[in-house]
């Protein structure tokens, strides 16, 4: 099954676990992305030699869209544009709470862009980031493998 782009918060959610060091990675296809609440860690697969992907995060597991756990193992492998300033901001986030006290990800992204705004960080870099990794992504398909 294809995976769809994921919502946009989900690009800064991505480069804020890359800045945390949350992501470990266990191979060439394989990491592992811990939660930013550190509660919760998720096995991340990517090939994208043979257009496939999969984690088992909420969002790719019962959303079908890319994870941001595989955006950021993405990050680190050079595959998305990764900014150090705006991760650097995002690192110590705790993302399901700000998830769970708006419950819709364009809130969460504009309370984000007000945080971000007060660490010197403008709205207007803030969606250039955003667009230049959801273009970097629309130039890939990437599909969950089949599980027997």
């Amino acid at each position: 099954m294809q995976l769809s782009t994921p919502p946009r918060v989900k690009v800064l959610e991505a480069v804020g676990a890359v800045a945390g060091d949350r992501v470990r990675v266990l191979g060439e296809s394989e990491a592992e992305v811990r939660a930013s609440e550190g509660d919760r860690t998720y096995r991340v697969f990517l090939d994208t030699a043979r257009g496939l992907a999969d984690s088992d995060d909420n969002g790719t597991r019962f959303r079908n869209y890319i994870g941001y756990p595989i955006l950021a193992f993405m990050m680190i492998k050079g595959l998305l544009p990764y900014d150090e300033e705006i991760g650097k901001a995002l690192k110590d986030v705790k993302w399901r709470s700000i998830n769970e006290l708006f419950k819709n990800y364009r809130l969460v992204e504009r309370y984000i862009k007000e945080e971000l705004k007060r660490a010197g960080i403008s709205p207007d870099r803030v969606d250039s980031y955003i667009a230049s990794v959801m273009e970097a992504l629309s130039d890939m398909t990437l599909q969950r493998p089949e599980h027997p």
